[in-house]
């Protein structure tokens, strides 16, 4: 006697959960040789090479999008990069302008073309699986909004911006924690009064253009619900000493609101509602019984 239909479906979907969870297990397995940042490792920055007559990005001999480094700084002589977790005001000079990028920074500035970057989501993997090609790079797109106006002769440029990176959320945090990123954005500040604000530049062909970056971590995509100094929160947290004085006086203000609370309202509705002879507060009886020490008249 064959199988039952019943055994057999049973049999065939045991089957197809036991693919799944294997095909899972082998993509988790995956996942865990990938590498993490550490906290601080620099990640470099890469943008899309444009042709400075049109705009349009360029393509190598592989019909694939060109990337070139970021411009070098000043400061540190390399390429701008950030670094893993790190919350700083970052300098970089780019220590001239020559005519091509100029004519680069018109297309950034006017939004005819985006200072369109990427960044490593993780390091490069460092293991490899026989049998298997590595893993391809994945990156993830970071677009430098640059505000600023043009002018026939020169541009004005707001050279301060915000830079905003999102890490993959983790289930378990810690300080300084490693990880992957999410994804980021970065614009200019302040773009409607870049004219007459500090933050700004003037800019012709062979000045320099002083950048300033303000760079901030979030540990998940999610932007926080509160209002305040936003800092890297995803690895623990900080504790600083306005924490605790604001823990301080908080529980003595909850602390006094209850003690007057108490005396003013509760006690004394106790006190009404017990015959307390001349036990009062001003020890002259209630209600005409007790004598003001306590001891109530004796009645025969």
């Amino acid at each position: 006697m064959g199988p039952s239909p019943v055994s057999t479906a049973l049999c065939s979907a045991l089957l197809l959960a036991t693919a799944r969870l294997a095909s899972a297990s082998s993509e988790n397995g995956k996942e865990a040789l990938l590498p993490s940042y550490h906290y601080g490792a620099p990640i470099p920055i890469e943008c899309m090479n444009r042709s400075i007559e049109t705009g349009e990005h360029i393509s190598d001999e592989n019909e694939q999008i060109q990337w070139i480094p970021f411009p070098e700084c000043s400061e540190s002589g390399r390429s701008l990069e950030f670094h893993y977790g790190v919350e700083t005001e970052l300098n970089c000079t780019i220590p001239m302008i020559d005519d091509p990028f100029f004519h680069l920074l018109e297309f950034y500035v006017h939004n005819d073309a985006p200072l369109a970057c990427r960044l490593p989501s993780r390091p490069a993997a460092q293991v490899e699986i026989v049998g298997e090609s590595p893993p391809e790079q994945e990156y993830i797109p970071l677009v430098f909004a640059l505000a600023g106006t043009l002018q026939k002769s020169h541009l004005h440029i707001s050279t301060h911006l915000n830079v905003l990176l999102h890490s993959v959320p983790k289930h378990h945090l810690h300080h300084h924690d490693s990880g992957v990123l999410d994804s980021g954005a970065a614009y200019s500040t302040s773009p409607l009064s870049h004219m007459a604000g500090t933050a700004s530049k003037r800019l012709v062909i062979g000045d320099p253009l002083p950048l300033q970056f303000s760079v901030r971590w979030f540990p998940t995509p999610a932007l926080p619900k509160t209002e305040g100094t936003v800092e890297w929160q995803g690895m623990g947290g900080h504790v600083y000493a306005s924490t605790i004085f604001y823990a301080l006086v908080s529980f003595t203000a909850g602390t006094l609101a209850s003690a007057v609370y108490f005396f003013g309202v509760i006690l004394p509705k106790r006190l009404r509602g017990r015959g307390m002879g001349g036990a009062t507060p001003l020890g002259y009886g209630v209600n005409g019984v007790g004598n003001g020490w306590g001891i109530s008249k004796r009645i025969d």
